[in-house]
């Protein structure tokens, strides 16, 4: 017996020792990338990812929404339900080394052929026509993990309850991002109607003028209508922009996890981010900051796990089984002790040896994944790189647009007085009043779009570098 146990511990230890050469430890492939984000020369690590999107927004009606958002989304609720499923799912492969147990209590009764060997048997012996069993018994089974298959379902297990962790990161950094894009176009809508009502104000007052010097024969009726026109097409945009308004405070009033109703507000685009430093650091540093590459990296540690244990299934596994409790043939003597008592252990391999080559193909297919996903994790850091870079140009040239659409607003602004006073004095014709205003309301509406262009460009370059989760 001692030399039976220490030839089965000898078999096991082999297999063991085997076992090491199946497992390898997973290692992040490396990717090449530059010192530097393109458009920059700064090596500095420092970056507004690790801001808060609490201090980075400052705009106290921003704040709330965001914080609604990542409490009351739906997405957000999924998320955290799929965290909460990948724990348990977690936690039940802990329980993977111990052995399967159950208890079975089981009656039954046979009437056996009176011409068959066990019917003659039973009527000779025990001198009935029916026999009887009654067991009681608990059984322990257990598989050794002789190639660390568990040990790689636990691994994929822990990697996959990070994935949905850093899926949940990015799920908010996106959703931050979408909260404040909405309530930015909300405002920049804001300014652009505030801009239509003044400019519709300034032709009420020409208009008024060009009335007086029609009645008085000074001008034509002609020059009444293009005025008129003027004005209607200035308010043609009240009714636009009211409807694009609240198409936008529905859609950020269901970002919030909220039924569609009036966003109150009383800020304007300037007052939303305030922050004069947007460091970006380092492209290396996006491998840890960026939920969606760490996402892809927890990926390659779950498909890694899964060619293990594909392999593993291919290799011989070792089972102990016990089974022990109490049997009789009879009801009376079912718990009659020590003689109903019995008990059975038994110790197995079991090698695959012809399935269909099912094994070894899935075998392959894990491989096949392993390199799909090393490469999507590739693609992952390179496209975050460059969502940085094109944040990064556009906070650039949008701020170079505003200096200049800016300008051109102040000399409109002039030319409107001007042409005003000119016109009053007669060294102006109305025409040269209307085309001063048609290009002052037009630069302004620009100036709006383009100031809001600029918020959207920090808030993305502050999305793109993985920030907004924290």
């Amino acid at each position: 017996m001692t030399k039976n146990i220490n030839n089965l511990f000898f078999i096991v230890m082999i297999l063991v020792l085997a076992a090491c050469k199946l497992s390898k430890d997973f290692k992040t492939p490396e990717v090449s990338l530059q010192e530097t984000y393109r458009n920059t020369t700064s090596t500095d690590t420092a970056t507004i990812a690790d801001v808060n999107w609490k201090t980075f927004f400052v705009d106290t009606t921003l704040q709330k929404l965001i914080n609604d958002a990542i409490a009351n989304n739906y997405d957000m609720q999924i998320a955290l339900q799929n965290i909460e499923g990948a724990r348990l799912q977690l936690n039940q492969t802990k329980w993977a080394y111990f052995p399967n147990a159950a208890l079975q209590i089981t009656g039954n009764s046979n009437r056996p052929s009176a011409n068959s060997l066990s019917g003659i048997s039973a009527n000779a012996f025990l001198g009935t026509t029916h026999i009887e069993d009654f067991s009681a018994n608990a059984a322990l089974s257990w598989e050794a993990d002789i190639w660390g298959k568990i040990k790689k379902q636990k691994t994929g297990a822990l990697a996959t309850y990070l994935q949905s962790e850093e899926a949940r990161k990015w799920m908010q950094t996106n959703l931050v991002a979408n909260v404040a894009e909405a309530y930015i176009n909300l405002l920049m809508l804001d300014a652009q109607l505030a801009i239509a009502k003044r400019n519709i104000a300034l032709n009420d007052s020409t208009l008024d003028i060009i009335r007086l010097q029609f009645e008085a024969g000074q001008v034509t009726a002609l020059a009444v209508q293009q005025v008129e026109a003027q004005q209607l097409a200035s308010t043609l945009l009240l009714p636009q922009i009211e409807r694009d308004i609240t198409l936008q405070e529905n859609a950020l009033s269901i970002l919030a996890g909220e039924l569609p109703d009036r966003i109150e507000r009383s800020s304007d685009m300037n007052k939303i981010i305030t922050a004069d430093s947007l460091s970006s650091g380092v492209p290396s540093e996006l491998l840890s900051r960026r939920p969606d590459v760490k996402n892809y990296e927890y990926e390659l540690t779950r498909a890694n796990a899964k060619v293990g244990i594909s392999k593993a299934n291919m290799y011989p596994s070792l089972s102990i089984t016990a089974t022990g409790g109490l049997n009789s043939f009879k009801a009376s003597n079912w718990f009659n002790i020590p003689a109903s008592l019995f008990g059975v252990v038994a110790g197995g391999i079991v090698q695959p040896v012809f399935q269909k080559k099912q094994l070894k193909t899935a075998y392959e297919m894990a491989k096949v994944e392993r390199e799909k996903t090393v490469i999507q994790f590739r693609q992952s850091v390179i496209s975050a790189v460059g969502e940085v870079s094109n944040a990064l140009v556009r906070v650039e040239k949008s701020k170079a647009e505003q200096s200049i659409a800016l300008n051109r607003v102040q000399t409109l602004q002039k030319a409107i007085t001007n042409a005003n006073i000119l016109f009053s004095s007669g060294m102006a014709n109305y025409l040269e009043v209307i085309t001063a205003q048609r290009n002052a309301l037009q630069s302004e509406l620009e100036l709006a779009a383009i100031s809001r262009e600029q918020l959207s460009a920090k808030m993305d370059l502050y999305r793109s570098l993985g920030g907004g989760w924290k």
